[in-house]
């Protein structure tokens, strides 16, 4: 289970909407509830499911909720100060959808740090409201029960909904795969003609890793990182991947993947969740549970182990 709302702050969040019909709040902040269910208000400690869209006041995209295919889920904190994020939050019923700005300015002021490269006065929150279960302190084992009861069935919704999005995407797409027994399924874009890896061989990948909305969740190419606006220069330098096939620290479909590949050769690498983050999803909340993958390989280089064996090894998910 999922206990922190891994996008829910200040730092991460912002969303889009018009700027008219806003009511006012303390601090600067601005909200419009757009449906309005009649119900108990979300409090501290209720656990609650949103899908989120969030935007800078330029209209930059910062996240969406939407894309991941699951909202995002946690234990309703308390608010920081009066107008920030969970405050305006506190208002919203199971149901109801929301616009909420929020003044950087002002959220400084009560000690927030303003957020690294956010231009403009506002972030800009919109958020629908998926489920509230209220916290019960007179029967916590209940109110976990509850909790449990409706991880387990997003978990089945979003393990049924997995195969058929994946072949949506193959259908939409037009590929043709090579299906692995694992279920990981190849399309290879060029033919390598160098030498191809085996377990135990140590290979350079340059990579690029999109969930089927296509949005970019990770890459080694700088050149993609600045197109997809995730340029980070706090990184290690962007270049290929080193790694040592058959040792772990890289998901499974990713190895089988470039275990099919030649030198010089790339090739498109869709892999189910089975082969991915699994049920859990990744560490951090950017890829959620039982969502599959689409990797964009190259495999720039081999050094062949003397000692390597050509029996698969097939190490555990890893971040």
């Amino acid at each position: 289970m999922k206990k922190g709302l891994l996008i829910l702050t200040v730092a991460a969040l912002g969303f889009a909407a018009c700027n008219g019909g806003l009511k006012k709040g303390p601090a600067g902040l601005e909200y419009s509830i757009h449906n309005d269910v009649k119900s108990d208000s979300i409090k501290e400690g209720d656990f609650i499911s949103l899908n989120i869209v969030a935007k800078t006041e330029g209209d930059s995209s910062l996240f969406n909720s939407y894309e991941m295919g699951r909202p995002s889920e946690a234990y309703f904190p308390k608010p920081v100060y009066d107008g920030d994020i969970f405050y305006a939050l506190k208002m919203l019923t199971k149901g109801d959808s929301a616009t909420i700005k929020i003044n950087l300015d002002s959220a400084e002021a009560k000690g927030q740090p303003r957020p690294a490269g956010i231009k403009g006065k506002y972030l800009i929150y919109t958020v629908k409201v998926e489920e509230v279960i209220h916290k019960d302190t007179a029967n916590m084992q209940a109110f976990q029960t509850k909790v449990e009861t409706y991880f387990k069935a997003e978990g089945e919704k979003a393990k049924k909904g997995e195969v058929v999005k994946l072949q949506k995407y193959i259908d939409d797409n037009k590929l043709k795969t090579a299906k692995l027994p694992s279920g990981v399924q190849i399309v290879n874009t060029i033919e390598g003609k160098g030498e191809q890896p085996v377990t135990g061989d140590s290979v350079l990948v340059n990579y690029t890793g999109k969930i089927l909305s296509g949005k970019v969740f990770d890459t080694s190419l700088e050149d993609v990182a600045k197109k997809n606006n995730m340029y980070n220069p706090q990184r290690a330098p962007y270049a290929p991947l080193s790694v040592v096939l058959g040792r772990g620290g890289i998901i499974p479909g990713f190895e089988q993947g470039v275990l099919q590949m030649k030198k010089g050769g790339k090739a498109t690498v869709l892999i189910p969740s089975n082969m991915a983050y699994g049920e859990q999803g990744m560490p951090g909340g950017l890829i959620g549970p039982f969502t599959p993958l689409i990797f964009e390989l190259e495999l720039v280089n081999v050094f062949h182990n003397p000692n390597a064996v050509t029996a698969p090894v097939m190490p555990a998910p890893a971040n």
